[in-house]
C-alpha cells in the first residue's frame, strides 16, 4: 500500500489535532494510503520536542522550509498562525507538494488568491480544514436539504460564542494581533460559519456588518512564545499593547437564492465557552444544530399531520448516516477531534483517486470574500457586494 508521508507545520492546539487524526483515522477507516507521521515543525526547540514525542512523529524541524524542499515528504499540513500560511502553501506547491491547511485560508484576501494561484498553477492537490462539515450531523443536514426535505430555504441564523478573552487581565496573544491572526472572532469563528452556510445554503450575494473590540489594550506576554486559546497561564509584563482585531463582529447577508442570514461571532458571550449554533428554515422544514450536542440535529417537518408536529432529535450516528458506520455501534457518540478524523479520511481517498479534495482553496477564497467584504461594510458602513 502507499504511504503518505507528511511533514506537519505547527505543534500547538491545531498540530494536536492534525496529528490526533493522523495517528487514528486508520483504525476507523480503510484507507487506499498509510499515513507516515514524517516531521512536525515549529519554531521553539523544546516545545516542538516534547510535541514531537508525545504526538508520534518521526522527527522534528525548527525550519519549515527545509521540510517543504524534502523529497520524503508528500503532504504539507499547515496549521501555523494565519499570516504564514500563505508563504509556506506557495513555497509547498512550488516543490509540487499536496498542501492541507487550516482556516482562515490567510491573513488577507490577497494572499488567499495568491494561494489559490500557486495551487492551480503547480496542479497540486490542495483542501482547506473546514472540520465541521465532516460531523455526522452536519452530513445529515444536508442530505436533508439537497433531498428537498425542508423545501426552499428562507433563513439561516448562526451565532459562534466564546468567553476566553473576557478578561481585561488575559494577556495580548498571536489571536488579537492583526498582522499575524488577520482579524479576531470574525476571522476565527465568523469563518467557519461562513463555511457552513456555504455549503447548506449557497453562495453570498451581500453584506452588511458591525464589529467592536470591547478591550483596546491588554497586558504583554513576560516571555516571547504563543497562548494558544484557552490557556489559563497569564505571564505577563507590566506593560500593555493594543489589541488590534474584533472583539465581536455581527452582520446580515443575502444569499444569490434569495435566502437570508444573520451572523454573529464573539470572545465575549460569558459562560459559552464553544458556542456554535444555527438554525435553517424553509418552505417546508427547518433544521437546527448546536456543536455542544455535535452528535444531534434537529429536524422539523411541515408534512408530518397537525397532531404530531414539532422539532424531533435525530441522533446522528446509525450506519445510514455520513461517516458514522465508520465508528461506534448506533448511540454510541463520536466527539470533537473525530471531525478531523473525518476530513483527513477524505483527504486522503480523494487524493489517490487523483481528485481535489473538498474544502479546498477555492472554498477558502470564497470564505475570504465573504469575510473581506463584512469588513469592508464594517468599514463603510453600508451594505456591501461579495467579491468574486
Amino acid at each position: 500500500m502507499k504511504e503518505m508521508r507528511i511533514g506537519l507545520i505547527g505543534y500547538k492546539f491545531m498540530g494536536k489535532a492534525h496529528s490526533h487524526a493522523y495517528k487514528d483515522v486508520g483504525l476507523f477507516f480503510d484507507l487506499p494510503v498509510v499515513p507516515v507521521m514524517k516531521v512536525i515543525c515549529g519554531r521553539s526547540e523544546g516545545p516542538l520536542q516534547a510535541a514531537r514525542e508525545k504526538f508520534g512523529w518521526e522527527e522534528s524541524e525548527t525550519d519549515w522550509k527545509k521540510v517543504v524542499r524534502r523529497k520524503d515528504i508528500d503532504l504539507i499540513d499547515i496549521t501555523s498562525p494565519p499570516d504564514a500560511h500563505m508563504e509556506i502553501a506557495v513555497e509547498a506547491a512550488r516543490e509540487g507538494k499536496a498542501v492541507f491547511c487550516e482556516k482562515p485560508l490567510a491573513s488577507t484576501l490577497k494572499d488567499s488568491y495568491r494561494m489559490l494561484e500557486a495551487a492551480e498553477k503547480y496542479g497540486i492537490k490542495h483542501a482547506i480544514c473546514f472540520n465541521y462539515r465532516k460531523l455526522p450531523a452536519i452530513g445529515l443536514a444536508k442530505k436533508l436539504i439537497e433531498s428537498g426535505k425542508i423545501g426552499r430555504i428562507y433563513h439561516m441564523r448562526a451565532v459562534y460564542l466564546q468567553d476566553w478573552i473576557i478578561d481585561p487581565g488575559f494577556p495580548l496573544v498571536w489571536r488579537m494581533d492583526r498582522k499575524v491572526a488577520g482579524s479576531g472572532a470574525h476571522g476565527d469563528l465568523n469563518a467557519h460559519l461562513i463555511d457552513m452556510a456555504r455549503y447548506l445554503v449557497g453562495e453570498f450575494s451581500e453584506v452588511t456588518g458591525l464589529s467592536e473590540t470591547f478591550i483596546k489594550e491588554r497586558p504583554l506576554q513576560a516571555e516571547t512564545g504563543v497562548l494558544e486559546t484557552g490557556l489559563k497561564d497569564k505571564a505577563v509584563s507590566g506593560k500593555k499593547g493594543k489589541v488590534t482585531v474584533d472583539d465581536a463582529t455581527l452582520f446580515l447577508a443575502r444569499f444569490e437564492n434569495g435566502a437570508l442570514g444573520s451572523f454573529e461571532a464573539t470572545r465575549f458571550a460569558a459562560g459559552r465557552k464553544n458556542g456554535q449554533r444555527f438554525e435553517i428554515n424553509g418552505s417546508k422544514g427547518s433544521l437546527s444544530f448546536n456543536l455542544e450536542n455535535l452528535n444531534e440535529l434537529q429536524y422539523y417537518s411541515m408534512d408530518d399531520p397537525d397532531y404530531a408536529q414539532g422539532f424531533r432529535k435525530i441522533i446522528a450516528t446509525e450506519g445510514s448516516h455520513p461517516y458514522a458506520a465508520n465508528w461506534w455501534p448506533a448511540g454510541h457518540i463520536i466527539g470533537y477531534g473525530e471531525s478531523f478524523v473525518n476530513m483527513v479520511a477524505d483527504l486522503f481517498k480523494s487524493i489517490s483517486r487523483k481528485e481535489n479534495p473538498v474544502p479546498d482553496f477555492l472554498d477558502g477564497v470564497r470564505c475570504q470574500e465573504v469575510l473581506s467584504s463584512v469588513e469592508e461594510s464594517v468599514a463603510k458602513g453600508r451594505w456591501v457586494k461579495v467579491k468574486k
